[in-house]
């Protein structure tokens, strides 16, 4: 579908400067469609998958409305879990750079609910929150949503997976019939069906359609590589594969300027190419790139629209893009002229979502590789050097050179032993290596085995599965389906995780808390006892009595709302 560039929508200044600093030229399909029809002020049903842009679709409309005179609540975002909350608050807060006077409030279990109330008092224009807290703060009456202008449902259809559909209906009873309000879903089913028709007015469907495509020549791969690993990671592999030309992608202006300078501190010869250029510059970089003057292009999607060289043999995706066609249009800019080509992408956290997506559109099964090891790529350029070795030896060596072997083994030095030390001055001595050690950043982690890791929080605190889930996913920067059976108990919660990544869950959950408590966490040798059958995630409501609070004083004790198995 056609994407528009974000300097055609009607948008305050100091949005578009924020955009500018984060690097973004072109709206994705689903901003390019419901940008202007929030604008305007209509209900709207977004569909389309995860992290394709959606926080900007409404995080704009929403800090165009906000009058920053008021410090009432006006704008109210529920998300399913935490991690979420926490992403789109801060998404929004970098969309609001030069919006002054503004305050955005993030609101979710597990954090300390005395920062939240005092946020509040402070005024908090929007609020970005989980159904369960943003219904514990409705009934302490620290959150008031009677000047609320505009809600909106992000990931509706993974709420009502975790069972907040009836905290969503009683939220949306409680909020003012005039409101806007936005929701955003990957899916449909009827429950969600049933929101739209009874709290929105006259919504416009907006559904993301895909043309297709197919690159049928590209030998797809994918690599799970978390965000500070990603510039070693393309070093290695651009070292390995050592394509004619690269294409690397980046999703904003910013990371490509980013990496070209890091790119260019390695020795690699590359260029950028984005909306900021000049058509002088952009031609400029496109001849030196046909003409291998440069190996290796940095480009964002926008800018490479068209770009058709032949001699590409490789892409690089440094970010996921957000759309599924976005993705069929990179990579088919190598294996063009009947040729074959290679593109690699590099996935971590929430990318998995996406990379599903992009298979399910594709229709194609992306394999998955490893980082290549310092070793795999000093054998390979050791490969590829004898090779010219041998190339050079077949079309006849000169006089000169020959002469000046006879002065070094003249010296009584056996011949083998001079090239080695030839060898060595072209690829570089061994203590490269032990300089850059990768045994600590890169880890293979697929073994299928799986260990039981005990951390020291439980019912009594609260603790659900999700929580336990979206902890680890969340810190550890792993995706949420590698963990295995959980079992939660009076003080003490057991969780199975893969066993290459314990050394790394141990280290960041024990900087984490969870409901709020400090977590200390250690591997044991207990497994799941339970019958056979028994689901990992247990839908039902617990049957413990919740904790009672105190109100103020001559008023009668009332209970907190009982705890679902979701996170928060």
């Amino acid at each position: 579908m056609q994407k528009l560039l974000f300097n055609t929508f009607q948008l305050s200044e100091e949005i578009h400067r924020a955009l500018a600093d984060m690097g973004f030229e072109e709206a994705t399909p689903i901003q390019s469609l419901t940008i202007p029809a929030a604008m305007a002020g209509r209900d709207l049903i977004g569909q389309a998958q995860t992290g394709t842009g959606k926080t900007a679709a409404f995080g704009i409309p929403i800090l165009e409305k906000i009058d920053t005179r008021s410090k009432r609540t006006q704008a109210l975002v529920l998300c399913p879990t935490r991690e979420l909350a926490i992403q789109v608050s801060e998404e929004i807060r970098r969309l609001a750079a030069y919006k002054r006077g503004l305050s955005i409030v993030p609101v979710y279990g597990g954090q300390p609910i005395e920062r939240q109330l005092a946020a509040f008092r402070s005024g908090a224009q929007v609020v970005v929150g989980t159904p369960g807290r943003v219904m514990d703060h409705l009934q302490r009456k620290s959150l008031r949503l009677d000047t609320l202008q505009i809600i909106v449902l992000d990931e509706a259809d993974e709420m009502l997976d975790m069972g907040f559909i009836e905290d969503i209906e009683s939220i949306l009873e409680s909020v003012p019939a005039d409101r806007q309000t936005l929701l955003f879903s990957a899916t449909m089913p009827k429950p969600i069906l049933n929101i739209t028709k009874k709290y929105q007015r006259e919504p416009v469907h907006l559904s993301v359609v895909h043309e297709k495509l197919t690159v049928p020549l590209v030998e797809q791969s994918y690599l799970e590589v978390r965000e500070h690993q990603k510039l070693e990671a393309l070093s290695r592999l651009l070292d390995l594969v050592n394509p004619k030309l690269a294409l690397v992608f980046c999703n904003t202006k910013k990371g490509v300027d980013d990496l070209v300078a890091s790119l260019g501190s390695r020795g690699y010869r590359c260029e950028a190419l984005h909306g900021d250029l000049k058509q002088v510059q952009r031609d400029r970089v496109m001849k030196r790139f046909r003409k291998a003057e440069i190996d290796i292009l940095v480009a964002t999607d926008v800018a490479a629209r068209g770009l058709d060289v032949e001699e590409i043999e490789a892409v690089f995706n440094f970010d996921v893009p957000w759309d599924e066609e976005d993705y069929l249009h990179r990579i088919g800019r190598t294996a063009r002229a009947g040729k074959s080509g290679r593109a690699f992408t590099f996935v971590s956290g929430r990318d998995f979502r996406k990379l599903r997506d992009i298979q399910r559109f594709t229709g194609t099964q992306i394999k998955r590789e490893f980082i290549p090891s310092l070793i795999d790529v000093e054998e390979s350029r050791a490969t590829l050097f004898l090779e010219k070795v041998r190339v050079r030896l077949a079309k006849g060596v000169s006089e000169r050179h020959l002469g000046l072997a006879e002065r070094l083994t003249n010296d009584d030095v056996p011949s083998i032993e001079v090239a080695a030390a030839l060898i060595g001055l072209a690829l570089g001595d061994e203590e490269r290596l032990e300089d850059r050690s990768d045994r600590d950043l890169f880890q293979r982690n697929d073994t299928g085995e799986m260990v039981t890791l005990a951390l020291t929080v439980g019912r009594l605190h609260g603790v659900t599965p999700g929580d336990i889930v979206g902890a680890i996913a969340g810190e550890a920067g792993i995706s949420g389906k590698s963990i295995g059976w959980i079992r939660i108990r009076d003080q003490e919660t057991l969780v199975s995780v893969p066993a290459g990544h314990s050394e790394l869950i141990i280290s960041v959950m024990k900087k984490t808390r969870i409901r709020g408590q400090p977590l200390q966490v250690r591997e044991t040798d207990e497994v799941d006892d339970r019958k056979p059958g028994r689901e990992k995630f247990k839908t039902k409501r617990k049957t413990e009595k919740p904790p009672f609070r105190k109100k103020s004083a001559g008023r009668e004790l009332k209970k907190l709302p009982r705890q679902r198995l979701r996170a928060t």
